[in-house]
């Protein structure tokens, strides 16, 4: 409950600061709407010749594309322009300020720039995820979408767990500047290549060192009936995984942060 309050009390000083300016609070709007309609202005170029990718036709890739944005709609709203900070918080000594509160410093960092302007393309997403189902022709259960959820829901959190990971490095590091571009160019490729579409090498990197290619393929999988039970568990593996390399990570980096005041 104290937690619970703490949000609250965070996305109310949120929409207060933003209904300051009206532009910035009515300008994402237009500005992440357009971006959901250039990506699929990419998307028609790319796939517009190709019949199939693996055993994925155009139907499958439209409903991975729009599970890939709904997956980076949520993030967009909810936690990325807090997590994002961290870096800079990190060097400037700034974090002095987060670890007087009585409340976790990860968790206000998470919550306290939550964007609004950024909701539209959860609607988008949404709807292009219906439109993938419909051009699939898949047969919809409730086991499927239920399975759907609950992998889009981990992925989600994996989403989260590796952008807290990657700008935890700042802790250990004087610039993580390389580790941002790496992730800037492995989720780009992710967002317009599944993850079946990998293999050898690749499948080892997008799979289990940067894994990018498995946040929208997996619960695409669950829905059209593709996923096996070891599928299933090697994902949740990977989400465990990360979800304690990062905790561990972020812990040490606390521990042995030198504050501006030192």
């Amino acid at each position: 409950m104290k937690y619970y309050r703490v949000w609250k009390a965070l996305l109310k000083i949120r929409f207060q600061n933003l209904m300051m300016f009206r532009l910035g609070f009515w300008g994402p709007f237009f500005v992440d709407g357009s971006l959901f309609l250039v990506q699929l202005a990419v998307f028609d170029a790319i796939y517009a010749n190709v019949d199939r990718i693996g055993s994925w036709g155009r139907g499958e890739m439209i409903l991975y594309i729009g599970t890939f944005s709904l997956i980076n709609a949520v993030n967009m709203v909810v936690y990325f322009f807090g997590v994002n900070g961290i870096t800079s918080k990190i060097k400037s000594g700034e974090m002095d300020l987060y670890l007087t509160k009585p409340v976790s410093p990860l968790f206000r960092l998470t919550f306290e720039r939550m964007n609004p302007g950024s909701l539209p393309l959860l609607f988008f997403s949404i709807c292009i995820i219906g439109y993938g189902v419909r051009a699939a022709g898949i047969s919809v259960s409730a086991g499927r979408v239920l399975g759907y959820l609950f992998f889009l829901g981990i992925m989600i959190l994996l989403y989260y767990e590796m952008e807290v990971l990657i700008r935890s490095v700042a802790f250990y590091l004087v610039s993580n500047a390389r580790m941002e571009q790496l992730e800037e160019a492995g989720l780009e490729l992710c967002m317009n290549l599944p993850g079946i579409a990998f293999y050898g090498i690749y499948k080892f990197v997008f799979y289990c060192i940067l894994p990018y290619g498995i946040m929208a393929t997996l619960p695409v999988q669950s829905l059209i009936g593709e996923m096996s039970w070891g599928t299933a568990a090697f994902g949740i593996a990977v989400v465990c995984a990360f979800s304690g390399l990062t905790a561990l990570v972020w812990r040490n980096g606390m521990r042995h942060y030198n504050s501006a005041s030192s």
